[in-house]
């Protein structure tokens, strides 16, 4: 009887089918451990991964898949610490902060539906992505009211807050998360960052758009020694522009009033003759009345998904 019972059930071919799967799935698992991986060739150019071996981008995929790779935390998760040279800097003044450095970083952002449109300035403590546009998005008057009170709010403010961030796609503003930016005003020529700092942090605007304060500007050169004061930056400029990805060879406006002259703000200058400057929100006698480039700033929520890319510029972070 339980012969004939076998026998029934070889005949059944859903049973045979399975059988099947079984069979040849433990021959798969054991061909995929018999086989070493260095016998294999493994390119890892257009993955995002940063393994060059076929053990290693199994273990990568694994710790990927494990836990979602979102906002700040993802970026740590796959870029190292470096202390020299192009990458991502711990900052030396704000713990938990950190800074992209260098003259061509690997920090390029598709966001917006813009490849490789954005780029991260900087992973902010509470791990939201503060990012700036790769290119301009045209000429600006910081205000046309001769005030560098950012909050007024000025001109580029309600440009920025407005007509611009209205443009964006739905799924980009959903993406965006609202921050204090800080306005304090700047000592022009000052050589002490950290009270350069403070300064600007005595006074706060919150909102979902703005642009880089001088102090994040200066902080994005890796020439630490020559490029980290207005005073220094100053002295060395020739240094200074081919070591901060920042730069540009036009002028484009800061987020940083001048203390001391309620009318002025700075920028950094294309000029051969000096690096970041000041100048008056708005003169009508100056060339284009002052107007300057504009590269918004902005950060992206934590919990923003990092789903691809390696931040070169060619295969830039996917964020979702």
């Amino acid at each position: 009887m339980m012969k004939e019972k076998f026998r029934k059930v070889f005949r059944n071919r859903i049973f045979i089918f399975v059988l099947g799967v079984l069979v040849s799935g433990a021959m798969g698992v054991y061909a995929a451990t018999y086989f070493p991986s260095n016998d294999v060739t493994y390119d890892n150019s257009s993955s995002g991964l940063k393994s060059t071996d076929v053990q290693g981008a199994i273990d990568e995929l694994y710790n990927t898949c494990k836990k979602p790779s979102t906002g700040g935390d993802g970026i740590l998760d796959k870029e190292p610490i470096v202390t020299s040279g192009d990458g991502l800097y711990e900052d030396e003044y704000e713990e938990g902060r950190y800074f992209y450095k260098g003259a061509d970083p690997n920090n390029y952002v598709t966001f917006n539906n813009e490849q490789a449109g954005w780029r991260i300035m900087s992973i902010e403590p509470d791990k939201t992505l503060k990012i700036v546009t790769t290119n301009t998005i045209g000429y600006q008057y910081w205000d046309s009211s001769y005030s560098n009170n950012w909050s007024r709010p000025a001109s580029i403010n309600a440009y920025l807050n407005s007509t611009y961030y209205n443009s964006l796609t739905d799924i980009a503003k959903g993406q965006i998360v609202s921050n204090n930016f800080n306005i304090g005003t700047v000592t022009s020529g000052n050589n002490d960052l950290k009270t350069q700092m403070n300064n600007e942090s005595s006074v706060k605007w919150y909102g979902k758009i703005a642009l880089p304060t001088v102090s994040e500007y200066l902080r994005t050169n890796s020439n630490i020694n020559k490029c980290k004061t207005l005073n220094l930056a100053s002295k060395n400029v020739s240094t200074c522009k081919n070591t901060n990805w920042m730069y540009e060879g036009g002028g484009w406006w800061l987020l940083s009033g001048v203390t001391g002259r309620s009318d002025m703000v700075f920028y950094v200058s294309g000029s051969s003759n000096y690096y970041v400057y000041s100048e008056q929100t708005y003169n009508g006698n100056a060339p284009n009345g002052a107007a300057y480039n504009t590269h918004p700033v902005l950060n992206l929520s934590s919990t923003v998904n990092i789903i691809g890319g390696n931040g070169s510029q060619n295969t830039p972070y996917i964020i979702n």
